[in-house]
Parts: C-alpha cells; sequence; structure tokens
C-alpha cells in the first residue's frame, strides 16, 4: 500500500502564495500545508487554516535568517515553543504536524533539540515520523512529466512529499516565478489520474 502526503510550505508567507495552495488543494492534490506564524499573510493564512477542515495545517517553524540559523542550541526549544504558542492562538487549535524552512531542523546543532520538541509536544514531524521527498523543487524538477516519474518511484508505505505553490504577486525571491508553475502542475488532471493508476491514496498528516 502507498499512501502519499503532498504538503505545501510557507502558507502565510504572502496572500499570494495562500491562494496558490488552497487553490492547489480544491483543484489538485495538495493535503497539507504549513504555516510560518510571523510572515505578513499569516493571519491569512490562519484563517484558511480554520475554515478548510480538509486539509491538515502544520507549523512551520523559521529558524533562519539570510541562511544563517536565529537560533542556538540553547535558545531553540524557547523559540519553537513561541512559534507553537502562536500557532495555536492564530489557529484556534493544534497544528497537525511540525517541519521547517529550508529544513533547519536537519542542522546538527539544533536537530536533537527539533526533535526532542516535537516528541514532547506529540507532534508527527518531517523525516522523523514519515519519509520526505524534496525532489520535486527547482526548474528541472517541477513539470508534469517530472512529477509523474516521481509518483512512479514511490514506495511502498507512508511518505511526505514537500512543494511550493503559490502565486508570485510580485515577490522578490529566488524562488517565486517557480511557485506557479508548481501550482499548474500539481492541479494537472493528468496527476490524479496517474496516482489512481498507481493506487497511491492521498492523506493528510491527521491521517496518520
Amino acid at each position: 500500500m502507498k499512501r502519499l502526503i503532498v504538503n505545501a510550505d510557507d502558507l502565510g508567507f504572502t496572500a499570494g502564495i495562500n491562494r496558490g495552495i488552497l487553490e492547489a488543494h480544491e483543484r489538485g492534490i495538495v493535503t497539507s500545508t504549513s504555516l510560518m506564524v510571523d510572515r505578513p499573510a499569516a493571519a491569512d493564512g490562519a484563517e484558511i487554516a480554520r475554515r478548510t477542515p480538509s486539509l491538515s495545517v502544520g507549523l512551520h517553524a523559521v529558524l533562519i535568517h539570510r541562511d544563517e540559523l536565529t537560533v542556538t542550541t540553547e535558545t531553540c526549544a524557547d523559540e519553537l515553543e513561541r512559534q507553537l504558542s502562536r500557532f495555536e492562538r492564530l489557529v484556534g487549535g493544534r497544528p497537525t504536524h511540525v517541519d521547517s524552512h529550508h529544513h533547519t531542523h536537519r542542522d546538527p546543532r539544533i536537530r536533537d533539540v527539533f526533535v526532542a520538541f516535537a516528541e514532547r509536544q506529540a507532534l508527527p514531524m518531517r523525516e522523523h515520523t514519515v519519509r520526505h521527498r524534496a525532489d520535486y523543487y527547482g526548474e528541472q524538477a517541477i513539470g508534469v512529466d517530472s512529477l509523474l516519474d516521481i509518483l512512479g518511484r514511490l514506495e511502498d508505505g507512508d511518505t511526505e512529499l514537500g512543494c511550493h505553490p503559490g502565486y508570485a504577486d510580485g515577490l522578490q525571491s529566488r524562488y517565486s516565478a517557480p511557485r506557479e508553475r508548481e501550482l499548474e502542475t500539481l492541479t494537472d488532471p493528468r496527476v490524479r489520474e496517474r496516482l489512481g493508476e498507481l493506487e497511491i491514496e492521498l492523506i493528510g498528516w491527521r491521517e496518520l
């Protein structure tokens, strides 16, 4: 049996990204998303979470700025707790899971602290609870053919596929325009058709 979580990172980053994530859920294969609680569109993202119960919504912990960690081994736990508390105030409930912006939970300086936080809070965690596929990212990997190839190589059991759909809306970042191409791919009917052919079940984090 193959079950797939399709998680859209960066809910709350901008209104355009929020809009794209919701569209990728309603018209495409996105089953889950992760909220950045301190970004300008966090309140709008939280509203999407509240009115869309079919969408699993986790905490997208931001512990990095300009490719540098903003926490230490000693301060990481407190910062994670702060962001969790803000998530709960914004959304009015608990996150379905936890992950991190730019995969900073992998950093050996804070990895153990991050895992301990997830276990203490009983939160499923990216790569710790379920294996994660990060190969649907970048200009060469976000077309329909590439996504169909990834699906065809999916292993048995539960897998999370990360993605970053959204509308750029003037966003100035190194990964702005590709978000719209991701959105087009994730909502392409050929993708859902292939999932059926491969007997891959789409689930959210709350279905684990």
